[in-house]
């Protein structure tokens, strides 16, 4: 490979996470490609194994690949060098690519986990309202977001590549034999959790700083089995958007953008932030629920299944699908959900329910302690 492609040491990642049988599970378990299918893969260079494969497995269903990839740096020369209209619009191909495309692939491979934390927090909150359109439009098709391990998303872990990457190989059921078989069999509790919390009119979290209620009468619950997110493990939905009542803690910290957010709390009255306080990163904080009108409102409720991840690692991906996990996003709810918050934030905090903590449906415990009582 060439030097820009080969910036470490890829036996530390795929000695213990094959990048074909990973391309496997992508093109095949999650996105279903079928023949003639245009299928755009975005990364940056350190994914230079997977995106190789994803190639080489997508061309074999004879369907197109088309591949994006980041140069180191990249996004931050961006935001120094855009006008004004660059950020607060797309570019016209922009669209028209997300308007043709069957599927897309995004591979998060970071050379720099904090490349963003310098940049004005304003010029990405206008980008994204800039793009909303495109977003939206890419949110239609077939998709699917994973994760490339790299010296720096491994440095934020707190491990060594050689273990992160095995750590990512046991999240995304790449260690065991039948990893399709897997995903099946945790499709299966979650539909029977599905069955349970779709009853229910009120969700209840309570743990310590937190005693939040949301109406979720009538929205629908999705199964997250791995098709969309890799790796996955969650069930959500769309609470009602003036429902949300009471206060949270989030317990795990949050890294939107490589901004380190630490010790959030939200109270909510009538479903809109009321007062909003962090230990670290509350500025950025501030300027999230600033974004637009729908910024204060919460658009998702999930509840983390997947126990084969075990520990935050910096990455949202991963950490709010953490079993014994809860987690709210302010912002754009999913449509398949019945909400109807519109945003051009969709941020996820996560809050640790393993140490006292527990979800009641209309009263009854369906966990408690990060353990499910179904």
């Amino acid at each position: 490979m060439s030097e820009l492609a080969d910036p470490y040491d890829f036996d530390d990642v795929t000695r213990h996470l094959d990048p074909a049988g990973f391309a496997d599970l992508l093109v095949g378990y999650c996105l279903d490609v079928q023949t003639d299918q245009q299928v755009l893969v975005r990364s940056t260079t350190l994914a230079a194994p997977l995106l190789l494969e994803l190639q080489r497995a997508i061309l074999a269903r004879d369907a197109w690949c088309f591949l994006r990839v980041e140069l180191p740096g990249e996004a931050a020369a961006f935001y120094r060098n855009a006008r004004d209209h660059q950020l607060d619009n797309y570019p016209p191909l922009a669209f028209e690519e997300a308007r043709r495309i069957n599927a897309t692939v995004g591979i998060q491979a970071p050379d720099d986990v904090r490349a963003l934390a310098g940049v004005d927090p304003e010029l990405m909150t206008r980008a994204a309202r800039g793009r909303r359109e495109v977003r939206e439009q890419m949110l239609t098709k077939r998709w699917c977001s994973t994760l490339w391990p790299t010296p720096a998303s491994a440095a934020l872990a707190g491990m060594d590549l050689d273990d992160f990457a095995r750590f990512v190989a046991g999240a995304l059921f790449l260690d065991r034999p039948d990893p399709v078989g897997g995903w099946r069999e945790l499709r299966q509790f979650q539909a029977a959790l599905i069955e349970r919390v779709s009853r229910a009119s009120e969700i209840r979290i309570e743990a310590d700083g937190t005693d939040l209620r949301l109406d979720v009468s009538r929205r629908t619950w999705v199964n997250s089995d791995g098709k969309r997110n890799m790796p996955s493990g969650e069930v959500f939905t769309g609470p009602h958007e003036s429902s949300a009542t009471g206060r949270i803690r989030f317990t795990v910290p949050s890294a939107p953008a490589g901004v380190d957010v630490r010790g959030v709390e939200l109270e909510f009255r009538d479903g809109e932030v009321m007062a909003a306080t962090a230990e670290h990163g509350e500025e950025y904080l501030r300027r999230a629920l600033a974004t637009d009108d729908g910024a204060r409102r919460l658009g998702e409720l999930g509840i983390g299944t997947n126990y084969g991840i075990d520990r935050a690692i910096g990455a949202i991906l991963f950490d709010e699908k953490i079993g014994g996990t809860v987690h709210v996003a302010l912002g754009r709810s999913y449509p398949e959900t019945g909400g109807k918050n519109v945003s051009a934030l969709h941020w996820d905090l996560i809050c640790d329910l393993r140490e006292g903590g527990r979800i009641t449906a209309d009263g009854v415990p369906i966990q408690e302690d990060g353990h499910f009582r179904l």
